[in-house]
């Protein structure tokens, strides 16, 4: 007895990538990712806090816009994530996964308080400025120098190698602070008479100018210039860019300077341009966070401004939102987890396609 034709089933669902679309339809995209986000939240802050979302939205807005002296932090500490952003994406570009940029930017600021302290007062103000700008970007740039230097001999995980020279720029820090520290605390007092000088009138306008130009800088450097090519071409493939006649050990090298000199130009602005001391948690953790800016941008800077202007909005809005309603900060956070986990997976359906399976004649009759 032959057994019954079994009717053979497509999936119900299956994927497909999509071809390259325009820059409207993906904005379009995320926009809707966040107006969901924000109802999904909504209902989370409903359920969990007991209070109107739209007074969690009003303080979360009042909190990057509220006040003049707000708006500024809110664009000064988007420079601080951009230019942070800006240093990893070149080594990202090249598949160099350097999560080192916290301890890189770290040492640059470790450098241009050790200025302040050694010698701030041995020669003119105008030099003084000029010296321990180089200094910082020779020493973040040495900082990302030594695991670059083992990737290309040695071929170390970079990875592992910038994580843990995290922690060395942490206990270095920790170290002179405890040498330097006259009173015994182990912190740095603040030399504010080694701050930069305002720019017309504002403290942050300087930090601001500065990272922007790098931006348009390393938009030209990453898009137009020979070494950008290079870049490209090797984190596509090494072996093809060694059969082109690219040095991969040069490029490696020559990249992980980049990304280490601006970091450390980074951790000058946080000193210089902000606290005018150092600690261990000076960059807070936006060496991590710069890593997303760079991802969800795509490793464009042009468009790393918006994602480091969201990022920070997110976080000055989720302060706010404990002070205001008298929230626990989870609360805040929550919500900006929420928001960034729904922007992070709109990129899914950007660059790829659902399809339902239509159930056939033969199924519906069975």
């Amino acid at each position: 007895m032959s057994k019954p034709d079994t009717i053979k089933k497509e999936p119900l669902i299956h994927i497909t990538k999509r071809d390259a679309i325009s820059w409207q339809k993906s904005m379009l995209i995320r926009a809707i990712a966040i107006v969901c986000a924000l109802l999904f939240t909504a209902v989370i802050i409903t359920i969990l806090a007991k209070q109107n979302p739209f007074k969690v939205y009003a303080s979360m807005f009042s909190g990057a816009f509220g006040t003049p002296r707000r708006i500024w932090n809110l664009l000064n500490g988007t420079c601080i994530l951009l230019g942070i952003a800006l240093a990893v994406t070149p080594a990202f570009r090249m598949k160099f996964w350097n999560c080192g940029a916290e301890g890189q930017t770290l040492i640059g600021a470790l450098a241009a308080a050790a200025c302040m302290y050694l010698f701030g007062d041995k020669m003119p103000l105008p030099l003084f400025f000029v010296v321990m700008t180089l200094i910082c970007i020779v020493v973040g740039a040495i900082w990302g120098l030594i695991p670059a230097i083992f990737k290309a001999f040695f071929n170390t995980n970079e990875t592992l190698f910038t994580l843990m020279m995290n922690y060395i720029a942490m206990q270095l820090i920790s170290f002179f602070m405890l040498i330097w520290g006259k009173d015994g605390s182990g912190t740095l007092p603040n030399m504010p008479e080694f701050r930069f000088p305002k720019i017309a009138g504002n403290e942050f306008l300087l930090a601001i100018i500065a990272v922007l130009i790098v931006c348009g800088l390393m938009y030209v450097y990453l898009r137009y210039s020979k070494q950008g090519y290079e870049i490209s071409v090797v984190g596509e493939s090494e072996n093809t860019a060694k059969y082109i006649g690219i040095n991969v050990k040069k490029v490696i090298i020559r990249t992980m300077i980049i990304s280490g000199a601006l970091c450390g130009f980074v951790g000058l602005l946080l000193v210089a341009n902000g606290s005018c001391t150092v600690n261990t948690a000076i960059v807070d953790g936006r060496g991590f966070t710069a890593i997303m800016v760079s991802w969800l941008a795509k490793f464009n800077p042009l468009y790393m401004i918006l994602t480091a202007f969201l990022i920070i909005f997110l976080q000055c809005g989720a302060a706010q939102i404990s002070t205001d309603l008298r929230l626990d900060k989870s609360i805040g956070d929550i919500t900006t987890g929420i928001i960034l986990l729904f922007i992070i997976g709109c990129e899914f359906f950007i660059h790829y396609k659902v399809h339902f399976r239509k159930k056939t004649k033969e199924e519906h009759d069975a």
